[in-house]
């Protein structure tokens, strides 16, 4: 009988530890709203997380982690390493934000704002987990947020569709961003915007110059030169390269570089619904990487501003496609994504 209970125990154990593998198994999206955060792992393995922090102005999707366990993302203001970039202090983890909404900056907004400023910044505050769905092949997060401007009025109620996945080396998310505007509201055309992250320092440029970057408002930046050890390149899908590539426009941007023996691509991919496709790319050498349809006067003067207007009760929705690979991604594997992604969801 003892052995019996011995043998019985011992499966017992094996089958509980089974059930425990498998539910790690595939991507599995997990809210624990009361840390401020949606867990998405993939096999087990970290990914990103949702979050939505008291010392944030918008929710971000943070950190960004490879198949191989490396971040591509700044850790600076969260988890600041040594040697890490200190400017900047909104650029967290991967985001959707805009510099000035009816004359509101929602993008530069932080914890770092002069007292005389706060009344001219906006604030995205999450409100709501409509879902949070895994699954053997792919992850999903539904969630809602609303816009607030400095005079504490909402201007924009948000959904956010989060679609997480891995094909072989390459992790994916795909997002669908729908806002509908509270009373009438106007996206002023800016430079800084729309869907953007922040890179981890060895994927910055080596070719970074540094100096003093302006916001919108005429704020100044000072950003130092390369850091030690960055191997970041830009690449777009009309052939732009490295510091050439911002203020261009295409369908694709692609940032790859190397840490170590460790080779990590991070491509951010249009799509053809989306305003003013295709996007002009904001990207800087110092690590900010981010799609802006929006600032048409600002990267070209020879165009009229697009000044994008959405009256009382109305919607728009953008969609971006971003993968996260071990390895270099190809102009051809990232045509035949983007051509996927175009034909996605239709």
């Amino acid at each position: 009988m003892f052995r019996f209970m011995l043998m019985a125990a011992s499966l017992a154990s094996v089958a509980a530890g089974s059930c425990a593998f498998a539910a790690s198994r595939g991507v599995q999206v997990v809210a624990d709203e009361a840390h401020r955060r949606v867990d998405v792992t993939i096999d087990g393995k970290p990914f990103t997380a949702y979050i939505w922090p008291q010392t944030l102005k918008k929710p971000v999707l943070y950190p960004l982690i490879t198949d191989e366990g490396i971040r591509v993302t700044r850790g600076y203001p969260l988890q600041p390493e040594t040697g890490e970039r200190t400017d900047h202090p909104h650029q967290v983890g991967l985001w959707f934000d805009y510099g000035n909404v009816n004359g509101f900056d929602f993008w530069n907004n932080s914890d770092a704002i002069k007292p005389e400023n706060v009344g001219k910044m906006g604030t995205i505050l999450q409100e709501k987990i409509l879902s949070a769905k895994s699954g053997s092949d792919r992850g999903e997060l539904s969630v809602t947020s609303r816009w607030m401007t400095g005079a504490d009025e909402p201007v924009l109620d948000q959904v956010t569709r989060y679609v997480f996945a891995q094909r072989d080396r390459t992790r994916s998310i795909d997002v669908t961003i729908t806002l509908k505007a509270l009373e009438r509201v106007v996206f002023n055309d800016d430079k800084e915007g729309l869907f953007g992250m922040r890179v981890s320092r060895w994927l910055e440029s080596p070719d970074e110059k540094g100096g003093e970057f302006l916001d919108a408002s005429g704020r100044p930046t000072q950003v130092a030169p390369a850091s030690a050890g960055a191997t970041g390149v830009y690449l777009t899908s009309d052939g732009a390269t490295a510091a050439s590539a911002w203020g261009t426009r295409g369908r694709w941007c692609v940032l790859t570089g190397h840490t170590g023996a460790h080779t990590a691509s991070i491509a951010i991919i249009d799509s053809p619904r989306n305003p003013d496709y295709p996007t002009y790319w904001h990207a800087r050498g110092y690590g900010l990487f981010a799609a802006n349809p929006l600032g048409k006067s600002i990267f070209d003067p020879r165009q009229p501003p697009l000044n994008l207007t959405i009256e009382k009760g109305g919607e728009v929705t953008f969609r971006y496609r971003v993968l996260i690979s071990s390895e270099e991604l190809s102009q051809q594997v990232l045509d035949r994504e983007a051509d996927s992604f175009a034909h996605s969801g239709k």
